[in-house]
């Protein structure tokens, strides 16, 4: 054990609190900018949003509306926020690691920092993968309906879709790194997830059906195919560590018991 280590762990109640707020600040003064950001950029992530309606308005009347006077000013806030969310996650995130790892130990340490370093670059790329499809489940859904009709969308209901399709992906993509990591911590087993997998595939479907605000079979399945795809990297990589380490006990054992010359 380290001196640091060490020192934490002996650390006063009020030390931790002392810590944890002067931590909560940083992450919270982070999340300010961010939401400043996000403002500023607000009225270009929306013109990013209604891409697709113009493309619809092509063919059919086609809108985003406000039912209220605020409406306008209400979304802009919304879409700081939710940008400064991700634009601050690695500050935040890695103020919650600072404060969570000097009570580990030094192997469950690597794996926490391992994890950490895969999850913001998967997380982004999930959601550039979500901002990648809605166009085109936009004009897949909005397609249902007929050429003669007026295709009029709630703008807070349209942007509230859109965000929780890019948050999902993004989750989507954090789950594998999630799942190794637990494993290689020796908390879930290889063994354990394949003979899960009917469990995790309802879990899949029930979180899709959860953060698609879109009753519709179609929203589900584009977001739950990647969650599953990935549940499956995700079982092959701990059937392979999990191989390895029996491996490891298995020569480690026969070096033991071997005689000595």
């Amino acid at each position: 054990m380290t001196a640091n280590t060490a020192a934490r762990s002996t650390m006063p109640l009020a030390g931790h609190l002392r810590e944890a707020r002067r931590r909560a600040t940083r992450a919270a003064v982070a999340l300010l900018v961010g939401v400043i950001v996000g403002f500023f950029l607000s009225d270009q992530i929306l013109d990013i949003l209604r891409a697709p309606i113009e493309e619809l308005a092509r063919s059919r009347q086609a809108s985003l509306n406000y039912d209220t006077v605020t409406g306008a000013f209400d979304l802009e806030l919304k879409i700081a926020l939710f940008t400064g969310v991700i634009v601050s996650s690695p500050v935040w995130l890695r103020e919650l690691f600072a404060y969570l790892t000097p009570g580990l130990t030094r192997r469950e340490k690597k794996y926490v920092i391992g994890f950490s370093a895969a999850a913001a670059p998967l997380f982004a790329a999930g959601c550039a993968f979500g901002f990648l499809i809605f166009p085109r489940m936009v004009s897949v859904l909005a397609g249902f309906a007929s050429d003669q009709d007026s295709t009029i969308l709630n703008a807070s209901y349209y942007v509230d879709f859109v965000m929780k399709i890019v948050l999902a992906t993004g989750i989507a993509f954090v789950l594998p790194a999630l799942l190794v990591m637990l494993n290689c911590l020796g908390l879930l087993s290889a063994h354990r997830l394949r003979s899960s997998w009917r469990i995790i595939v309802v879990v899949i479907a029930l979180f899709s059906a959860l953060v698609t605000p879109a009753a519709d079979v179609l929203s589900m399945f584009i977001v739950a195919l990647p969650m599953s795809a990935l549940f499956g990297a995700a079982v092959a990589i701990t059937t392979v560590h999990d191989k390895r380490a029996a491996r490891r006990a298995l020569t480690s054992d026969s070096a033991a018991l071997s005689p000595i010359c």
